[in-house]
């Protein structure tokens, strides 16, 4: 998703919770893993492999000037003959101390093995992070949770990722605001649709 698209997903949902949210959430894993050097290992559940939200933090490295954004994909499965950057099975976890950061994504239920992993990341040391569908074992164990049930209606998990994805390498995130919207603010959300690259036709 491009920053116009992002822009207008976040006119679209101006006046609900989830910019602000995400950018809630996109400031804490920003201040995990800068200060850390990186770090960051990224896992999903066994059914869902977060692999869209590894590319767009990638792209948000390198936009941002941040490569702490880029993460490690870990995997369930790892097939032989797959190139490095898709060769981290779960075993990884087991290496997650303080310092590193865990993001964990699930949609649905991410099972007890992961469970496991996760928690005993946590006593280790590392900083967990859970955009998740609202399991309570997960947000348990997450230091910062970023939930989504399945009956919101307002919008699903992957479109939560791109938002978040898109704070996170933003130069600075603006503060949350109350009541209505200040000039600053409407003036700030015109100079981003302006400067930003314009829609692919293809």
């Amino acid at each position: 998703m491009d920053a116009v698209r992002v822009a207008l997903l976040r006119e679209v949902l101006a006046g609900t919770q989830w910019p602000g949210a995400a950018r809630r959430f996109a400031g804490s894993l920003r201040r995990s893993v800068v200060p850390a050097g990186g770090n960051l290992l990224l896992v999903g559940t066994e059914r869902y492999e977060p692999w869209h939200l590894a590319a767009h933090l990638v792209d948000e490295a390198a936009w941002s000037g941040l490569p702490e954004l880029a993460p490690t994909l870990v995997r369930h499965r790892v097939r032989p003959g797959e190139p490095p950057h898709l060769s981290v099975g779960l075993s990884r976890l087991e290496a997650a101390r303080r310092g590193h950061t865990l993001l964990v994504v699930a949609p649905e239920q991410p099972g007890e093995g992961l469970l496991e992993r996760v928690h005993d990341a946590r006593r280790a040391g590392a900083t967990v992070l859970s955009l998740d569908g609202g399991d309570r074992d997960l947000g348990t164990l997450a230091h910062e949770a970023l939930s989504v049930p399945d009956a919101t209606a307002e919008l699903d998990l992957d479109t939560v990722q791109h938002l978040v994805s898109a704070a996170a390498g933003e130069n600075s995130l603006p503060a949350p605001r109350d009541g209505p919207r200040r000039l600053r603010d409407r003036l700030a959300r015109l100079a981003d649709q302006l400067t930003a690259p314009p829609p692919s036709r293809w």
